[in-house]
């Protein structure tokens, strides 16, 4: 299915003709890349052993005004390659000793990667990781049926006057745990290999924001009345951090997230009988955003 000419495929649904011109998410037809390793800061359950099998596209159809990777997702940088291209990187990562496929901001690629995919099958016998913003339509989590094993979707925001502040997306939720429910129906529980890493599943990623641990707790307690303790894995982030291009607009989020903030919304996981992930506070670092380099591609 080919949406590059009226595109369609995240919730923006701008109808850019992405074959002449770039679309909301900062991309034309082809592929952008800005890096391609092996991964080791994932969950545990997915970079296990030799790391995840990473490959960030640059552009995004979320542009958060404190995103980590900002010179990929807003500022473009990256390598335009071809399907072909695409599909060689996975078997190379692969033959380095990658866990896995780990499909980094790839919403606004997904024919290319399907695409891509299709090339390697034959070959591909890992696991392939969707990790992504959550921002989806339920369409396109339908148009990967059968090609991803692993959903990371974050499930960044609950209220929409917060998701509109900092995504300029107030439909943000609405899409999100749509999204959410339609993966874990195509995944089904949790399930692991002999070394722990996980083969099929969905994991789904929340990072606490200073000044917003209530709304944090707002969709901890969405997931628990949606999911049972054994059907969903749950990763609280603790490594927001606020970088120099932050807009002093964002005045309250120039800080790092305090400890019984995260603690708060930790706790109100554990009471909720939720399974997964915490973050030690460590984590809140720029030396955990990758170098791009174009290294891999």
């Amino acid at each position: 299915m080919n949406t590059m000419n009226n595109c369609i495929i995240c919730p923006r649904k701008c109808g850019a003709d992405r074959q002449k011109s770039k679309g909301l998410c900062g991309a034309g037809s082809k592929v952008i890349v800005a890096k391609a390793c092996l991964h080791k800061w994932e969950e545990p359950c997915i970079s296990y052993k030799n790391g995840a099998g990473t490959v960030f596209f640059s552009g995004c159809s979320l542009h958060c005004c404190f995103c980590q990777n900002n010179r990929i997702s807003n500022e473009l940088f990256g390598k335009e390659i071809s399907d072909r291209q695409l599909a060689d990187i996975f078997l190379r990562l692969q033959d380095t000793g990658a866990d896995n496929i780990d499909l980094v901001t790839p919403t606004h690629f997904v024919p290319n990667i399907i695409n891509a995919l299709d090339m390697a099958k034959h070959r591909l016998i890992i696991p392939v990781v969707y990790n992504s913003s959550g921002y989806e339509l339920t369409d396109t989590i339908t148009m990967l049926k059968g090609y991803i094993d692993v959903y990371l979707p974050d499930l960044k925001y609950y209220s929409p006057e917060v998701s509109a502040r900092y995504s300029s997306a107030p439909d943000y939720f609405a899409r999100a745990s749509a999204a959410i429910l339609a993966m874990k129906e195509q995944t089904g529980p949790p399930l692991f290999n002999d070394e722990g890493g996980l083969v099929r599943g969905t994991v789904i990623r929340h990072m606490v924001l200073p000044t917003h641990r209530h709304d944090s707790m707002k969709i901890i307690e969405w997931i628990a009345g949606n999911f049972s303790a054994d059907e969903i894995l749950v990763s609280i982030m603790n490594q927001y951090t606020p970088f120099d291009f932050l807009s002093d607009e964002y005045k309250e989020l120039h800080r790092r997230v305090t400890k019984m903030e995260y603690n708060s919304v930790a706790n109100r996981a554990a009471e909720l009988g939720l399974n997964g992930f915490t973050q030690q506070k460590s984590s809140a670092s720029d030396e955990y955003v990758p170098d791009f380099d174009l290294s891999g591609i």
